[in-house]
Parts: structure tokens; C-alpha cells; sequence
């Protein structure tokens, strides 16, 4: 379906085409007359040749108004001047030279170029070949010359509307998104010079009150990380079709979801863009994310907190997932796994070591952090 934008282009086209008409027919005119001693109906020559100048009249005026450009309009102007070449051999003799309309046809072809691209500038320019060829006893050089330049010239020309059409579709789309990322970040900071940090003054003043003062604090501050995480993801969301490589997704907006998707409190900290990386690769690392909080829960408790930090390079990406608990005991890992126990080896390295990358777990009195890196090639 076409929009404006290509519509415009199409309405520039016909403009200029206007303008190629009135030359090709002032030509066509000057060689008429300047050859009207070949005509062997010379009466006959001279209605062609007012006819064909008046339907430049005509079309122009026709071509101006896109509701009169139905494909009733260019088949009757291409129908034209194959008639008009068909008479030709009537008209001045069996050996004639050059056509009535000669480059005057030129004006259907690029019509059927514009409003039907290569397609259409291929068809029109077959049609004109073969009622340039048929009726000839003898082909020379320049007819064939002649013809064969209709035929690389209609689709050439189809090809490059078509293209100039969808630029200007691709160009509305790119002016949507850059308007919609401007008032998506317009509306980002008044909320957060208003609303969030309410909340984040909110949550300071409960935890310090105590009491019922301290869960009041407690909601706000959830509050404002799911608020944080809304206008985050609000970022990623494409204003137009396009935009978003096929099968990838934002990885970034899938670990700021995270935040208040999980028992244990999560901060969450994300480069400033999106970082779109391959579905799998999002979900696996995501999942395994997932569990480092989950025992994160299991062995620290709900109390706990979390950091999940996500760093993004060229060439891989790494998300980091710490927390605050007493740490793991040495060896622990590797008893676990000796056990049978198989969550840590599985859920979170075995998810990593699938996608070609590595996790390193690093652990103290100051708590356990996982390293988890993936790379993008």
C-alpha cells in the first residue's frame, strides 16, 4: 500500500514527465514537418500528428490529478501511440523509416514506468518494440538500436521510481521514530523530575521513620524501580515496521523487567541504549540470570539484595549478577555437583557454555557475583 510520501514522489514524477511530453512532441512536430515529403497521405500524416500533440494536452492535464490516474488513463495513453505507430506504414509506405510518433511514445512508456515500476516499464517497452519491428520488411542498425534502448530504458527507469518511492516511505518511517523517541523522552523526565523522585525521597524518609513508615517506604521504592524499568522498556519499543532485525530482541529491556519480577530486590543497571542481541541468546542468558537470583533466594532469603549489571561490547556482551549474602563456602560448587546436584552446573553455566561463552562465579564474605559472558559472533 502506498503512503503520502510516495504518492508525492509519484506526483514529482508526472510533473517532470509533463515536461518530457511537451519536448517530445515539439520534436515530433519539427520532424513531421520537416519529413512530410515521405507521406504518401500527407492529410492523414497531418491528423495524426494534431492528434497526438492534442492528447499531450490532454494527458498532462489528466496525469495531474492522482484520483484520474487509474490504469483505464495509461492503457489508452499507450494504446495511442501504438495506433499511432501501427498507421505508420499506411500513413507514408511499407519502407518507411522512422514512425509517426518516433520518441513521442516515450511519454506512455515512462507513465507505465512510474505507476508500475520495472514491471510496467518492461511491458510497455515490449509492446512498443514489437509495434516498432513488426510491421517493418527490414531491420537495420538503428532499428535496432533504437528498440533495444526502450527495452533497457523502461525497467532501468521503473526500477529507479520504485526506489525513490520506497526511500521516501523508509524516510516518513525514520522521521516517526526520531519524533517518537523525542516525546518518549520528553515524557521520561518530566516523570522522573516528578513522580520518581517522590518516590526515591519517599523510600528514604520510611526507612529512616521505621514502623509502618518503613513498608511505606518499602512499596514506594518498588514503585519506583517498576516505574524506572516502564520508561526504560519504552525505549526499545519501534515506532515503525522495520526498525528491528528479525529474531532479535533487546536484551537490556529483558533484564530491567527482572526488577520487579522477582522476590529478592533487584537493582538493575543497563547500558544507556538497546542491546539487541539473537532471541536465544536473550532467553538463555536471561534464564541463567534468573537463577543466580533464584539461589540467591534459596540460600540468602528474601531480605537480600541483588545487582545485575550489564555491559555491552563490539564483540560480547557480559552481565554481572551479585549479591550481598554471606558468600559460598570453598568447594561447595564442587561437592554439589559431585552429589548430583546439578543446578548450578546446569541452569547457569551449562546455559552459557551452550551459547559458546563463560561463567565465572567469584564469592566472599561480601557476598557471590556471577560473571556471565557470551559472545555476539
Amino acid at each position: 500500500m502506498r503512503g503520502d510520501s510516495a504518492l508525492a514522489v509519484e506526483d514529482r514524477l508526472y510533473s517532470a514527465l509533463a515536461i518530457v511530453r511537451v519536448v517530445v512532441t515539439i520534436n515530433m512536430v519539427g520532424l513531421n514537418a520537416y519529413r512530410r515529403e515521405s507521406f504518401e497521405h500527407p492529410t492523414a500524416g497531418l491528423v495524426v500528428v494534431a492528434a497526438l500533440a492534442g492528447w499531450t494536452a490532454v494527458a498532462i492535464w489528466l496525469y495531474r490529478d492522482r484520483r484520474r490516474r487509474v490504469p483505464a488513463l495509461l492503457v489508452a495513453d499507450l494504446a495511442i501511440a501504438l495506433a499511432a505507430m501501427a498507421v505508420t506504414p499506411w500513413v507514408k509506405s511499407e519502407g518507411f523509416n522512422a514512425t509517426i510518433p518516433g520518441y513521442w511514445v516515450m511519454g506512455a512508456l515512462l507513465a507505465w514506468a512510474i505507476h508500475w515500476h520495472w514491471r510496467g516499464g518492461l511491458a510497455a517497452a515490449a509492446l512498443i518494440a514489437a509495434a516498432d519491428l513488426l510491421p517493418r520488411s527490414e531491420v537495420d542498425q538503428g532499428n535496432y538500436g533504437n528498440v533495444f534502448l526502450v527495452l533497457i530504458g523502461g525497467p532501468v527507469v521503473g526500477y529507479l521510481c520504485e526506489s525513490l518511492q520506497r526511500m521516501a516511505r523508509e524516510r516518513d518511517v525514520a522521521e516517526r521514530a526520531a519524533a517518537a523517541a523525542e516525546e518518549r523522552t520528553r515524557l521520561a523526565r518530566a516523570v522522573h523530575d516528578g513522580v520518581l523522585q517522590v518516590l526515591a525521597m519517599t523510600q528514604r524518609r520510611g526507612a529512616a521513620a521505621g514502623g509502618d513508615w518503613a513498608d511505606l517506604g518499602r512499596l514506594a521504592g518498588e514503585q519506583e524501580r517498576s516505574l524506572r524499568s516502564l520508561i526504560r522498556q519504552q525505549d526499545t519499543v519501534p515506532a515503525g515496521h522495520g526498525h528491528r532485525p528479525t529474531g532479535q530482541v533487546d536484551l537490556a529491556g529483558a533484564l530491567e523487567a527482572m526488577a520487579t519480577a522477582h522476590p529478592v530486590r533487584v537493582e538493575v543497571a543497563t547500558p544507556g541504549g538497546t542491546v539487541l542481541v539473537d532471541e536465544r541468546v536473550a532467553t538463555e542468558v536471561v534464564a541463567a540470570a534468573r537463577s543466580c537470583l533464584d539461589n540467591v533466594l534459596t540460600h540468602v532469603g528474601a531480605d537480600a539484595t541483588a545487582w545485575i549489571l550489564a555491559q555491552a561490547a563490539p564483540d560480547a556482551i557480559t552481565v554481572s549478577v551479585r549479591d550481598d549474602g554471606p558468600g559460598i563456602e570453598p568447594g561447595r560448587l564442587e561437592q554439589a555437583e559431585a552429589e548430583g546436584r546439578l543446578g548450578v552446573v546446569s541452569s547457569i553455566r551449562g546455559r552459557i557454555e551452550e551459547l559458546g561463552g563463560t561463567a565465572a562465579v567469584d564469592s566472599g564474605p561480601w557476598g557471590t557475583e556471577w560473571d556471565l559472558t557470551v559472545p555476539l559472533a
